[in-house]
């Protein structure tokens, strides 16, 4: 029977610690870099991810270096699924409030996937379906996470990513959207100025303290989200990104 350790098995707590450090690798690495950013014997960290693919959860490509396993995909949009179907009351609540859309989204690998989403009840609104996925680095709700992370964690994203254009406003350059992360880090909020979709203005406000990282954001048409409605509607997003987190913390 495996040693406990604070409260929890140990091998169990190391095999969900490879995962983890799978995922903040880009979901690949070898036994060797896994042992450096883990600090586990080597012998050890063979044993478990040996069993992590016997069970489905990692993989093994022609190279010898290991990656995040299929068996994940399905846990993982079960998560999702519970985690925007806890948060909708939260959305709606603040719909209500700004009469405009309301979305909550995580990081999942590189990307940002929408998880949960209250529309507004104007005629003309913003809808993202439930699942979509997309780079962070043109989105509100991505650059809200991204101000989050460690810029060195950043830096390796974008290396894997690049910076695409969504429009001609989409931030396309490293150095300038690092730059962006330390404001939206410092006054606690994104904002998406037409830089995913052309018309459409978002301010997106991370989960600061939740277990997973995650942003909840506000988006509408510029002509109705002026900057003045911005002003108006952003101590509505930071207190509804506040109770989520809280309360995402004791589920």
């Amino acid at each position: 029977m495996a040693r406990e350790s604070s409260g929890g098995v140990q091998s169990l707590q190391r095999a969900f610690d490879l995962l983890e450090r799978l995922a903040d690798a880009g979901g690949e690495a070898s036994l060797s870099e896994l042992a450096t950013t883990s600090g586990l014997p080597l012998p050890t960290i063979h044993r478990l991810i040996r069993t992590l693919v016997t069970l489905g959860y990692v993989r093994q490509n022609s190279n010898r270096r290991y990656t995040l396993g299929s068996r994940l995909i399905r846990l993982g949009e079960s998560a999702s699924r519970q985690f925007g179907t806890w948060a909708r009351p939260f959305l709606a609540a603040l719909v209500d409030q700004v009469e405009e859309t309301a979305n909550l989204a995580v990081l999942d690998g590189d990307e940002v996937v929408y998880v949960a989403q209250v529309p507004s009840r104007h005629s003309m609104r913003m809808f993202t379906e439930v699942g979509r996925r997309l780079l962070p680095h043109g989105t509100g709700v991505g650059k809200a996470i991204l101000s989050q992370l460690p810029r060195d964690e950043v830096r390796a994203l974008l290396g894997r990513t690049g910076l695409p254009a969504y429009t001609p406003n989409t931030i396309t350059d490293a150095e300038e959207l690092l730059a962006s992360l330390d404001r939206i880090a410092e006054r606690g909020y994104a904002l998406d100025e037409s830089e995913q979709e052309l018309g459409v203005r978002c301010i997106a406000v991370p989960l600061v303290g939740a277990p997973t990282l995650a942003a909840v954001s506000v988006s509408g048409p510029e002509g109705r989200l002026t900057k003045e409605a911005v002003d108006r509607i952003l101590p509505e997003v930071l207190a509804i990104a506040k109770r989520l987190s809280a309360q995402s913390a004791l589920a």
